[in-house]
């Protein structure tokens, strides 16, 4: 059975980093998209990063300069680097798996569209 286990999000002061993790388990990581969505207080889940596995990543213009997307394939583990954080980052932080290839870009598109597989999530509180 896969399953996808969030961890790393957290309250911090406008402008700190965090650094989320996805552990995935129960399937071995050949050919795969993988990314994360943010859902914001009474918004819609957004796509907002993705990578594929051959590394490439792509990420929402509005977060671009400060979201870091990784991937460790020998540990089956998602990362995400958030630095300078705004309040307008507060949200659920929900990671998830679509077993096709592709890279960034591609990968990006079709995790807007749909997954195979999504975390719990896990609370990114921003306070100004």
């Amino acid at each position: 059975q896969v399953q996808l286990m969030e961890s790393g999000g957290d309250s911090v002061q406008d402008g700190g980093s965090l650094r989320l993790s996805c552990v995935a388990s129960g399937y071995t990581p050949n050919d795969y998209c993988m990314g994360w969505y943010r859902q914001a207080p009474g918004k819609e889940r957004e796509i907002i990063a993705a990578i594929g596995r051959e590394g490439r990543p792509h990420y929402t213009r509005s977060a671009e300069r400060r979201l870091i997307i990784s991937a460790d394939n020998d540990k089956n583990t998602l990362y995400l680097q958030m630095n300078n954080l705004k309040p307008d980052d507060t949200g659920t932080y929900t990671c998830a798996v679509l077993f096709e290839h592709g890279t960034g870009y591609a990968c990006f598109m079709q995790l807007a569209q749909r997954f195979h597989h999504l975390g719990q999530g896990t609370q990114v509180t921003v306070s100004s």
